[in-house]
């Protein structure tokens, strides 16, 4: 008799057989169909769920097992991509201002053959790792706004922070520019003051969208956990920003984080040149999803535009409306490729076993591998899942600096050698390989792999380098916690 059918004196012997065959019925048909085109660790995270309790199991996963958008959104995802394709048809990438090796070119065709964008020279780049700085700079691009100004965030709050740039959105929109807004919904609407923001935006001309919204009465219904993770800003498809920043006070709004001084820390791109005309089409492919309405006619691409600088870029979007994990696929890449140095941060670590075998086979073949994660992280649970991988990957060789608490890095980039860099929204966890819309940036030439590397020395400076022997020491409990998080994290 099985432990979760309760043994109660007076069931009726039909309905206790019943439940058995259901039990059994649940397990078998469970083997048979979760591991299709699953990764086997996630497939095992959900046959356990399942096997140790059928009914709570099986709910969960029909709840969120699949990692999918609906059929619609996923039709539409993959005419984006055509259309790019075809409106950049015959678009050759030209490496004309540096010399890169073989495989850089190869990851730029590999990007452009799953997501359709192609490399694009001539853009001009302005790193900022100050958060202030950051937000002065979107807000001064919209004062100068002339035709459009496209925002989308995964949060997105009005607040003291802030104000002074949606108040700029807002004098755009009475000057006649069109302010398109997109945040994802249930990443927004989790913050305090959610009510306040939007009844801000409603009280303006400024038009605004929820991303993946989630409200059965109106038939918005997905698995809860697919979220739109992207940060993207593009004004008048001259001038775009990307990066790792959400439109929200250093301190998230938290009580606790004000109380204890945890803020965020970020890195945010600004492009000038093509690059901006992709984020825009990125946009162009958010905005007609939740709308119906399409701008991507009007989006120029490459050899319309204006090529102010000496890097090429390429964008990568990747997410569960597209078929393949871009972003997964092409970090694997740069680990495989690198000969002499990677550096990658990323605030939530939780690899998947391709990356962690792409990571540690790096390492152990001479690469100089250096991971900076925070001291402490902010979500228990993603905090704990990626201390369990500490100590296999600084076995291979890898060098692990944690950013001092308070603080939560949350910037999100790499650089390999002396031949790229990238930036975007992407972590190194599972959630953004097949849950998250994501939006990434490959940066080639121009002296941005040094200046990228000056933002990294930066966090070396203030980080410490965490000690093997030392974190083999650590309390058994804390290293209980590490296991049983690393398990749910398979549960995609």
């Amino acid at each position: 008799m099985q432990w979760l059918i309760p043994n109660f004196d007076g069931m009726p012997d039909e309905l206790r057989v019943a439940l058995v065959v259901l039990d059994y019925t649940i397990r078998i048909l469970a083997i048979g169909i979760i591991p299709g085109r699953r990764r086997p660790v996630a497939a095992m995270a959900w046959l356990l769920a399942i096997f140790f309790i059928p009914i709570v199991g099986l709910a969960l996963f029909l709840l969120i097992g699949t990692n999918k958008l609906n059929e619609k959104r996923t039709k539409e995802q993959e005419r984006i991509t055509r259309y790019v394709m075809d409106r950049s048809k015959g678009f050759e990438v030209h490496w004309t201002e540096f010399n890169v090796d073989e495989w850089v070119q190869r990851a730029a065709e590999l990007n452009r053959n799953l997501s359709g964008f192609p490399a694009a020279d001539g853009n001009e780049i302005t790193l900022y790792p100050d958060y202030i700085e950051a937000l002065d700079a979107m807000t001064q691009a919209v004062e100068e706004a002339e035709d459009s100004v496209n925002v989308e965030f995964y949060i997105l709050s009005v607040d003291s922070t802030t104000q002074p740039f949606f108040d700029a959105l807002v004098r755009a929109s009475e000057r006649g520019v069109t302010v398109r807004v997109l945040y994802d919904h249930l990443g927004s609407a989790r913050v305090h003051g959610y009510g306040q923001t939007k009844k801000f935006l409603k009280s303006n001309k400024i038009q605004f969208r929820r991303m993946l919204p989630i409200n059965p009465f109106r038939n918005e219904w997905r698995r809860p956990d697919l979220r739109n993770h992207r940060k993207i800003l593009v004004i008048d498809q001259e001038v775009a920003f990307s990066g790792s920043l959400n439109l929200i006070e250093r301190e998230y709004r938290k009580k606790k984080n004000h109380r204890i001084g945890r803020q965020w820390v970020e890195l945010l791109a600004r492009f000038e040149g093509p690059n901006a005309a992709e984020l825009k089409m990125v946009f162009a492919a958010d905005w007609y999803a939740e709308t119906g309405e399409s701008l991507a006619d009007g989006v120029k691409l490459h050899d319309e535009m204006d090529t102010p600088g000496d890097v090429t870029c390429q964008v990568i979007p990747s997410g569960p409306g597209y078929a393949n994990e871009n972003n997964l696929r092409f970090f694997n890449m740069l680990f495989y490729n690198a000969k002499e140095r990677i550096s990658v941060t990323s605030p939530y670590f939780v690899p998947d076993e391709s990356l962690l075998v792409a990571m540690t086979t790096a390492a152990q073949r001479g690469v100089d591998v250096e991971l900076f994660v925070s001291e402490k992280g902010d979500q228990f649970m993603v905090d704990h899942a990626q201390r369990s991988y500490y100590e296999a990957i600084m076995e291979a060789g890898v060098k692990i600096y944690r950013y001092p608490a308070p603080y939560v890095l949350h910037a999100k980039h790499i650089t390999v050698d002396d031949d790229l860099a990238v930036i975007g929204s992407s972590n190194m966890d599972q959630r953004s390989f097949s849950l998250n819309a994501e939006v990434s940036v490959l940066m080639v030439g121009g002296d941005i792999v040094p200046r990228m590397r000056k933002v990294e020395d930066g966090y070396r400076a203030v980080s410490t380098q965490l000690d093997l022997e030392e974190w083999r020491k650590r309390p058994r409990i804390g290293r209980f916690m590490d296991n049983v998080c690393r398990l749910t994290s398979g549960l995609q």
